[in-house]
């Protein structure tokens, strides 16, 4: 079973595009250990997310849950696996080897030089000289690390350049995606830029791969990969059945924009899941009855209840906004893609199939 651990509402930074509400409301010892034995309690293999807030503000209660959890595995023979995103500005040596020898995969939060656009420290003091040290520190104790990179409509500029700066950095992983919800006013002009950005950051993909460098960069590789292999791409909403958040409290939930909403409570750390609310709320995720007859339909992020959720406040209705970027993402990417393919048949195959 895979659970999120929102260890805290707390955060040192002050993002201008975040929506949760910052609060010192913290995951107790008593929660974070009904939570790892929930973790165990179903399938062959346990999943935690260390997640906030800001998790590494609970560096304690991540020490303990992985303690925890290895004892867990002796017990049960189970297999587990933990993951956890963060900002990094408080990642040091110590935890980066109890991390490692955890075989922990870390998401760093880092919008790479649009940094300063919008993620700065609470008080308003810029994070990228901090986070950019942190990089490095955490790239020499995981080289394969993600750098999760969120383009509000203010930071479009940088994009391409991000991407490029990341790399260069040393990061194989690169996650993009654009800001959504309340905080944030995308306008036509934004738009367009973004699909220029869009074009350059193909560009510099296809240099890496004259040169046979590798590179990750979502989701503009999860497009091609998604179309080639001949399956369903599209990233179908699975409401608490693949990842199931808990707050500090213990509450359980399907998805982080859901918490706090008592229609979407699937029970608690005490209780366990009420699986019939469960499978309730998960077959309630279904394609927006705008988007059925689309020629992309199978292609598209329509059916995410999450994304849906910020941008219309309903789980089954895409806003103009998603539909006009996924448009613009899948065409560029099938571009790319058709490029790429026939510059080497052989080594497309190898990276994309």
């Amino acid at each position: 079973m895979n659970l999120t651990l929102h260890l805290t509402d707390n955060c040192n930074m002050d993002c201008a595009y975040c929506l949760r509400e910052k609060c010192p409301k913290d995951m107790s010892e008593e929660v974070l250990f009904k939570a790892c034995d929930l973790a165990f309690s179903k399938g062959l293999r346990a999943g935690l997310c260390f997640f906030g807030g800001e998790p590494l503000l609970k560096k304690d209660l991540i020490y303990k849950a992985l303690d925890y959890c290895e004892n867990k595995v002796k017990e049960t023979g189970m297999k587990f696996d933990c993951k956890m995103t963060t900002n990094g500005s408080l990642l040091d040596e110590e935890f980066l080897k109890r991390a490692a020898k955890a075989k922990m995969g870390i998401g760093l939060s880092f919008d790479g030089t649009a940094q300063d656009v919008c993620r700065v420290f609470v008080g308003g003091k810029p994070t990228s000289s901090v986070v950019e040290e942190k990089a490095k520190l955490l790239l020499k104790y995981m080289p394969e690390a993600t750098a999760l990179a969120t383009i509000a409509p203010q930071a479009v500029p940088h994009y391409a350049e991000s991407v490029r700066y990341l790399h260069e950095l040393g990061f194989k992983h690169i996650s993009l995606v654009i800001a959504y919800g309340r905080k944030v006013n995308w306008t036509d002009e934004d738009l367009e830029l973004l699909r220029d950005q869009l074009e350059q950051t193909c560009e510099y993909i296809r240099e890496l791969f004259i040169k046979g460098d590798h590179i990750f960069v979502g989701p503009i590789y999860s497009k091609i990969g998604e179309c080639i292999r001949d399956k369903n791409p599209a990233e179908k909403c699975h409401l608490g059945v693949r990842q199931m958040p808990v707050t500090p409290s213990g509450e359980l939930y399907p998805c982080t924009s859901f918490i706090g909403d008592p229609d979407y409570l699937l029970g608690t750390v005490y209780e366990g899941v009420n699986d019939n609310k469960l499978i309730e709320i998960s077959k309630r995720a279904s394609t927006p009855a705008t988007c059925v007859g689309c020629d992309l339909v199978k292609r598209c992020t329509n059916s995410c209840g999450c994304s849906n959720r910020m941008n219309t406040g309903n789980e089954n209705e895409i806003s103009p906004l998603q539909c006009t970027y996924e448009r613009m993402l899948i065409e560029i990417s099938d571009a790319l893609g058709e490029e790429l393919y026939n510059m080497d048949p052989a080594r497309f195959a190898k990276e994309f199939g």
